[in-house]
């Protein structure tokens, strides 16, 4: 008997803990007004904001350089005249106040969160559009932002995930008009270039790379989700209708998260499925507890991943509260220091933002690792035992307009329910404080709307 097989029947293997078969196919309904049961943290596991002189000091070390350069790695000096002509614009407005005002969060060191007038978006050009967003949902990366834990310097407008109401559109635009409800990817894209042809929406082209809202400078400047109004520089290649009998609040997070969680199951899972019915797929998420990331994608994965068809379903993480989260949706869930009782998965799904060394080491031979990425410029990658084991790798970020329909599809068919991961839905009146709650308090998902 060989080492592996040796130990392979040494090591005790922990039991299997089937959910009930197959996903409960519910036709697409409006939402109640039922919060899920947050997660409790204790007070050394809530998360304490960094302040002005941390979160500065933080953008000077080699991760947040690193992550500069990837958003000035082309198109630098096309990137330079946005920010510029974005600081005229509202330069002009404090002037002249030539545009209404409207309300923007603002998320700055320290935690702060706060309302801030700013002018309206100007009326769309021949492409574009501006709409008012109805559900907007916090990213997992929200979090970390708005702590000031991430890369992204702020103070800068929060939020990335909505639907929104089309109020105006520009004289090219065609698949869209005033009134109609519909899903804002995060990302910019301009629908013409080869990568966006391609599918490749997150990486087009035709604007520098990683434009997107609600991530300030490193963004772009497009403004942010959690606000009265929003522009949209490409109407016919971004917004996507909403269909009918899905609810706004539903469907707020495929904007990001859900397409997230999608693009790691839906190439993968049907292959896993055909070689083995009893196929495993591990979802690796927090390694540590208190961990500036919500996790509501690692939940999104594991309902996705039941949505087709898999049931032996893991989600390690080391909180409490999303391990039983994560049981309450019938997931089987652990803590990353109980992988050793398992078999290595044919499918791992990385989202736990800096382990991907574990996950590869947890990926079984001829088997797939899929990774959301990490804010690291570096990660540890085991290299020989990948190529001894034929490991897949694939790392980045998703494209997430090209997701967006077949995404919309489950929601409206009812294979997805995204219902059971929102902990909170508050009035857009009330975000600093519903917002503040979420971020330290441990939230999974909230989401604010508009009257």
């Amino acid at each position: 008997m060989c080492g592996s097989c040796a130990d392979h029947h040494a090591r005790p293997r922990r039991p299997r803990r089937r959910p009930p078969a197959g996903p409960a196919r519910q036709a697409a309904v409006r939402w109640l007004p039922i919060r899920a049961t947050p997660q409790e943290l204790r007070g050394d596991e809530r998360l304490r904001p960094r302040g002005w002189l941390r979160h500065y000091g933080g953008l000077l070390s080699g991760d947040a350089a690193a992550g500069m350069g990837v958003a000035f790695e082309r198109d630098g000096a096309r990137r330079a005249r946005q920010v510029a002509a974005v600081a005229l614009d509202r330069a002009r407005q404090r002037a002249t106040n030539t545009r209404p005002r409207m309300r923007a969060l603002q998320a700055a060191p320290g935690g702060r969160l706060r309302w801030q007038e700013v002018p309206t978006p100007p009326p769309p050009g021949p492409d574009g559009a501006v709409v008012r967003p109805l559900a907007s949902a916090t990213c997992d990366l929200d979090c970390a932002i708005a702590l000031g834990a991430s890369q992204f310097p702020l103070p800068l407008h929060l939020g990335h995930e909505c639907v929104a109401e089309v109020l105006a559109v520009g004289e090219r635009v065609s698949s869209v008009a005033s009134g109609d409800r519909v899903v804002v990817p995060f990302q910019i894209n301009c629908g013409r270039c080869p990568a966006c042809l391609a599918g490749r929406t997150g990486n087009c082209t035709g604007v520098p790379p990683v434009s997107m809202y609600g991530m300030g400078l490193v963004g772009g400047l497009w403004g942010g989700a959690f606000a009265e109004q929003l522009a949209v520089p490409y109407a016919d290649a971004m917004l996507v209708a909403l269909p009918d009998g899905v609810d706004p609040v539903l469907a707020a997070s495929v904007a990001d998260n859900i397409c997230d969680a999608y693009r790691h199951v839906a190439p993968h899972v049907p292959r896993l499925l055909s070689e083995n019915p009893d196929g495993a797929v591990l979802i690796l998420a927090a390694t540590r507890r208190r961990f500036f990331f919500s996790p509501s994608l690692p939940l999104y994965t594991g309902l996705i991943a039941r949505a087709y068809g898999a049931h032996d379903v893991h989600v390690a993480d080391a909180r409490p509260g999303v391990r039983e989260h994560a049981g309450r949706l019938g997931l089987d869930a652990l803590h990353p220091r109980e992988l050793r009782k398992l078999d290595r998965a044919p499918l791992v799904i990385d989202v736990s933002g800096g382990d991907l060394h574990l996950a590869l080491a947890r990926t079984a031979p001829d088997g797939v690792c899929t990774s959301s990425g990490s804010l690291h410029r570096s990660a540890r990658i085991p290299a020989l035992r990948m190529y001894g084991r034929n490991v897949t790798l694939h790392f980045g970020r998703t494209h997430a307009r090209a997701l967006i329909p077949a995404v919309l599809e489950l929601l409206a068919a009812g294979r997805l329910d995204p219902r059971p991961v929102i902990t909170n839905v508050a009035p857009l009146e009330d975000a600093p404080r519903a917002l503040g709650e979420h971020f330290r308090g441990g939230g999974v998902k909230t989401v604010l709307t508009a009257p």
